[in-house]
């Protein structure tokens, strides 16, 4: 039987969804995840302070099994404030200020969709309805942006991307962002919907995310496609 656990250095076990687990299994095994493992190993042992939590690492993954998905959301990494990452993109965990980029994205979903803008910045109900909401650096050091790019998370995360790709029809990807859209190859775009735009940081918003209309997009597409469409409303806390 396939275990769920997942070890990702001597003294951390973390529970991987099973049908990510026996999707990404033979990725788990390859060298550069035993580098990464021992990098975080190394950081860890050095007491540094890293996010989001261990427990939080595979949020997106183990929240959206992969025959849920239905809409692909990427991130780059991690929120590096105390308190602030819990494995979703653009998230913060309920009680914390709403970042800036997040406030913009609600701004278009109230412009799109007039949906009233939440009061807090958890975007957990839209994993629970197959919103895969992944960046593609998984961990970051506290107060240090980027800290963990480059030590192997982008093979893994681009990995997750083609398989998402390969084994579901008609997603929907939204990219947003240069980062993002550098992801594009990845994606069968005769299958799938891609929405790109600039991203909703206050720094380029102004220049087409404000106004893109993604939302409503997406929810027709799925339609489309006989799928429930995603309630993007957030509950209030």
């Amino acid at each position: 039987m396939l275990q769920n656990d997942l070890t990702m250095t001597d003294n951390i076990r973390i529970k991987l969804e099973p049908s990510w687990k026996y999707a990404l299994l033979d990725e788990l095994n390859k060298p550069y995840m035993v580098e990464l493992r021992a990098f975080l190993r190394r950081e860890y042992d050095a007491c540094k302070e890293i996010y989001p939590p261990k427990q939080l690492i595979f949020s997106a993954l183990n929240s959206t099994p992969l025959d849920k998905v239905k809409i692909v959301i990427l991130g780059q990494d991690p929120y590096h404030g105390p308190g602030q990452a819990h494995g979703l993109c653009f998230s913060v965990q309920p009680g914390l200020p709403i970042p800036p980029s997040l406030v913009n994205i609600y701004k278009e979903l109230r412009r799109d969709l007039n949906i009233n803008i939440p009061n807090h910045g958890c975007l957990q109900s839209w994993a629970d309805q197959g919103v895969l909401m992944l960046n593609t650096t998984m961990t970051v050091e506290r107060a240090n942006a980027n800290a963990h790019a480059g030590k192997g998370w982008q093979f893994f995360t681009d990995r997750i991307i083609k398989v998402v790709s390969e084994h579901q029809r008609h997603l929907v990807f939204m990219l947003w962002g240069a980062h993002a859209q550098g992801k594009q190859n990845l994606i069968d775009m005769t299958k799938h919907l891609v929405l790109t735009s600039v991203h909703p940081s206050p720094l380029s918003a102004y220049r087409g995310f404000l106004g893109c209309g993604h939302f409503s997009k997406a929810n027709k597409f799925i339609e489309q496609n006989n799928e429930m469409p995603i309630e993007w409303r957030l509950p209030f806390i």
